[in-house]
């Protein structure tokens, strides 16, 4: 990693701390016993961390999103279980937002949530799902995904045919080859990388069975084999 990156996610983080401990003072929301309890009981980031949790249910939408960005930044399993419940947002922006910070956090705990957001009214909800289920890489989201390959939205079946790539499950080698006639071109380019992404991993697709070796290298067992020139040489 280089050090412009460090110094970029290390900025990131100070930033989302500074954005909890500010919503700890200035959220009416919060009163001053829990903002005393807080700040006396936990670390500053741990503090800031249970402020963000807090802002996520506040009543202006911009202050969920900020939120839901900054528990993404600092990356805390903590937060799962309020992002996951976040995915329920009236905002199509913050389900999204807090989809992508579960994405960086990738706890599997919040597979079967986001899994369930595939199904979303918002189309543009339905693709972040998809793109978080890829880099969560949980083979138990494969169902949903195959389910979600028929999604009328161009963006989210070329997401999910991606994802189903990614997390290379042999399961979905049926379902990416009938994709082979989708309408969209880009959509019949992702399932073929998908198809050799999952057939080069390890639990390797073969469409037929490899032939058995012969267990007799040699036909003639009864011809002694002619002994190598080079070793004769070297005895």
């Amino acid at each position: 990693m280089s050090p412009v990156t460090v110094f970029f996610r290390t900025l990131l983080k100070a930033s989302a701390v500074f954005l909890g401990a500010g919503i700890i003072f200035l959220n009416p929301s919060l009163d001053w016993s829990t903002r005393s309890a807080v700040t006396a009981q936990k670390s500053s980031a741990e503090g800031a961390i249970d402020a963000l949790i807090v802002a996520l249910k506040d009543t202006d939408a911009g202050v969920r999103l900020q939120a839901a960005a900054a528990l993404g930044q600092l990356r805390s399993t903590r937060a799962v279980p309020a992002l996951t419940e976040a995915l329920k947002d009236t905002e199509p922006e913050v389900r999204t937002r807090a989809m992508s910070a579960l994405a960086t956090i990738r706890d599997t705990r919040a597979t079967a949530a986001i899994a369930g957001a595939l199904k979303d009214a918002d189309a543009n909800v339905r693709a972040r799902a998809a793109s978080a289920l890829a880099a969560l890489r949980d083979p138990a989201a494969i169902d949903a995904l195959i389910a979600a390959t028929k999604d009328t939205d161009v963006e989210v079946r070329r997401r999910v045919v991606r994802a189903l790539g990614q997390i290379g499950d042999a399961r979905a080698i049926p379902v990416l080859t009938s994709i082979l006639k989708d309408v969209d071109a880009t959509v019949r380019r992702h399932a073929v990388a998908a198809i050799a992404e999952i057939s080069d991993g390890p639990g390797r697709w073969s469409p037929s069975p490899s032939p058995s070796p012969n267990p007799n290298p040699n036909p003639n067992p009864n011809r002694n084999p002619q002994p190598n020139p080079v070793a004769r040489r070297l005895r």
